[in-house]
């Protein structure tokens, strides 16, 4: 049975829209209707035929079709969905809806709908990372266009780096978060406030060559700061050395160290979130010597301190404190337990916690299973994509700041 919620899906031209047929899969099962729009360059890579059979609906192709133009013009497609969604958005397309081209069913489409519009950018790294790209996103996003990716992988080109498109999974749940919301575009709840968020690893010297670290990633603290950024929050990510792109929208401090992170947030207070979801190394080298350690056939002996504790700091500041800290407590036993003694520890108000046990692949991976301890409940969360988590905790972070404020 149909659930009256509607998708209008554009295809365009990229190897990456075979995932489409994927994610019009997945949006049937849960009985949310889907009508097509296929670029020209689009159907190099899927066919009408393919995405008919599985929206078991007519799939739109020309801006010029009598027949179309009688039963079901580009006005009235978009007029009949309730979101549109571009997947793959290559870079042209991308182009043309910033400058409001209209050359094709497609374009058209777009500029005649006055609905919400989710895309999910796919395309070289060197194409996403060219300026020109980089102002349209920009652009588009201060329109209210909602962007889910890119992701970083190997290429269809033999290269590496930011340019993926996004898994079906991660637009589904970008998808049913919007119909959640009533149908409604992301609030812009948090204009006003400034948020700090910590992200990524550190890496402590040992000598100029080797240094400690951790296998985080830092994709959970980046799209945190994505959607802080979505809110509206003026947001400042402060992000120790990670192989991510710079979230749009967000002021990045890139950092190596422990106390270079402390000492980064430290400048960007006052603020009135702070969500530290680092995984700062907790120890670092005494004296890290100037030269690199030569091999000499015993042992080098490394004198260990401990680093700054930066939730704590924050935490616990007599002046100009946050009115929300929040902490993350990564561990591999006795996850809930462990968590709620570091709350009372560090002085925070919330801990999100997460298991990090090698057999999860949480540090590096996309996906993340939390619980967001506070002072009084313990709330488990559904194993979410990260950027899924991001979107549900900066969402939770508004509501309580609107319940708590004076």
């Amino acid at each position: 049975m149909e659930s009256g919620k509607r998708v209008l899906l554009i295809i365009s031209g990229g190897i990456a829209a075979y995932k489409s047929l994927e994610l019009v899969r997945d949006l049937r099962r849960r009985d949310i209707a889907v009508r097509c729009i296929l670029t020209d360059a689009g159907s190099q890579f899927v066919t009408p035929l393919s995405l008919a059979a599985l929206t078991e609906d007519k799939v739109y192709q020309d801006l010029f079709s009598l027949t179309d133009e009688s039963e079901m013009g580009h006005i009235e497609l978009s007029r009949e969905a309730d979101l549109v969604v571009v997947a793959p958005a290559t870079a042209n397309i991308l182009a043309k809806m910033r400058s409001g081209i209209a050359n094709d069913l497609a374009t058209t489409a777009l500029l005649a709908t006055d609905k919400q519009v989710i895309v999910a950018p796919a395309m070289n790294v060197r194409m996403w990372k060219h300026a020109a790209t980089q102002e349209n996103i920009t652009i588009l996003q201060e329109r209210g266009v909602q962007v889910i990716g890119p992701e970083e992988g190997d290429m269809a080109c033999g290269e590496y780096g930011m340019g993926r498109m996004s898994e079906p999974a991660a637009l589904v749940e970008a998808i049913e978060n919007f119909f959640h919301n009533a149908g409604q575009a992301p609030q812009k709840s948090l204009i006003g406030k400034k948020a700090i968020i910590t992200s990524g690893p550190t890496h402590e010297a040992i000598d100029p060559v080797r240094y400690l670290a951790n296998h985080s990633s830092g994709r959970q603290g980046h799209a945190i700061a994505k959607a802080l950024a979505e809110l509206g929050a003026e947001t400042v990510l402060v992000s120790g050395p990670t192989q991510l792109a710079d979230p749009m929208g967000v002021t990045v401090q890139h950092v190596k160290s422990a106390e270079d992170m402390l000492a980064a947030c430290e400048a960007a207070l006052p603020a009135d979130i702070v969500v530290c979801a680092a995984a700062v190394a907790d120890w670092r080298v005494a004296n890290p010597p100037s030269e690199k350690i030569k091999k000499n056939g015993a042992l080098p002996s490394l004198d260990l301190v401990e680093n700054p504790d930066i939730l704590a700091n924050v935490s616990q500041l007599d002046k100009d404190r946050p009115a929300l800290v929040i902490g993350f407590a990564a561990e591999t036993e006795d996850v809930i337990a462990y968590a709620q003694a570091k709350l009372a520890k560090k002085g925070c108000d919330w801990i999100v916690a997460n298991d990090v046990s090698p057999e999860t692949g949480t540090f590096g991976g996309k996906n993340n299973t939390v619980h967001v301890i506070d002072a009084e409940t313990i709330e488990d969360w559904p194993t979410l994509s990260k950027e899924g988590v991001g979107q549900k905790l900066a969402a939770r972070i508004a509501i309580h700041l609107e319940n708590n404020s004076t």
